[in-house]
């Protein structure tokens, strides 16, 4: 049996209880660091006047030639350590997608949102 699918949530959404641990994730954030001793790259996102980030384990996507400043898309599964508030994206893919509508993009994934629900509502009304 296949695993399920990969959803998208934000950056402010993965270190909150929206977001089990294990889940397969797929995020996007602007790199603003990356520690190649310790293959770990932070993702950083602006959202209702706050900044957020997620640390991304880059073990899996190596070698990598980081861009700092460039839009990323990741793809992996999260890890929430035992005690530490902080989750951590295992990456198994890691895009730089520099020049994309970063609104458009979160347009795009709410229209998803949307369709899902009313997709598993009318399902669940039948």
């Amino acid at each position: 049996m296949l695993p399920s699918p990969a959803v998208f949530h934000f950056l402010w959404e993965i270190n909150t209880h929206l977001v089990e641990d294990g889940a397969s994730v797929r995020t996007f954030g602007r790199l603003t660091s990356y520690l190649p001793e310790e293959s770990k790259a932070i993702l950083t996102s602006h959202h209702a006047s706050m900044q957020h980030q997620v640390s991304v384990q880059t073990t899996f996507v190596e070698p990598f030639d980081p861009i700092v400043g460039a839009q990323y898309v990741t793809l992996g599964e999260i890890d929430k350590a035992e005690g530490c508030s902080e989750a951590i994206l295992r990456a198994r893919v890691l895009n730089c997608v520099d020049g994309v509508d970063v609104a458009l993009l979160q347009k795009a994934i709410n229209e998803q949102r949307n369709f899902f629900k009313e997709r598993d509502n009318e399902a669940g009304a039948q």
